[in-house]
């Protein structure tokens, strides 16, 4: 992860960790990356101008898949993280974002981590993502 380029476009989002983000020795707790995740991939996806409400209002929904992060420092109460996001796959019905956490100053990454996603209707079923779609995210060749 840390050695393979990261995928564009990427966003970078700032968290503040909130006093009940954190375990009883005020190190911001183990599941909440991945609710800081879900953060990022939300902001990442409102940076192509949409909202995540508007695709599922649209009969698109992403469930998680499958979800992993590697922990390497610890970040604290009050503590400002960065996380960098951005979508590393792409399939045919499905999308993996990937994401890194660093301190305040971009040097140390605190954590790393992915989360995979399916393209669903309202009913659960897979299918191959719409054509509108596509063309909001997927990337372009540069002319």
């Amino acid at each position: 992860m840390a050695n393979a380029p990261f995928p564009v476009p990427e966003i970078w989002h700032e968290h503040r960790v909130s006093y009940g983000e954190t375990d009883t020795m005020g190190v911001l707790y183990y599941a909440e990356y991945l609710h800081i995740f879900e953060r990022s991939r939300n902001n990442w996806i409102r940076s192509f101008g949409v909202s995540y409400k508007a695709i599922e209002e649209r009969g698109v929904f992403l469930p998680v898949r499958e979800a992993r992060c590697r922990y390497r420092r610890s970040a604290g109460y009050d503590d400002l993280v960065q996380v960098r996001t951005g979508v590393s796959q792409w399939g045919r019905a499905s999308l993996t974002f990937l994401y890194e956490v660093y301190d305040e100053t971009r040097l140390y990454l605190l954590a790393g981590g992915f989360t995979q996603h399916a393209c669903v209707d309202g009913t659960g079923r897979p299918f191959p993502w719409p054509d509108w779609f596509r063309e909001i995210f997927l990337p372009r060749p540069v002319a």
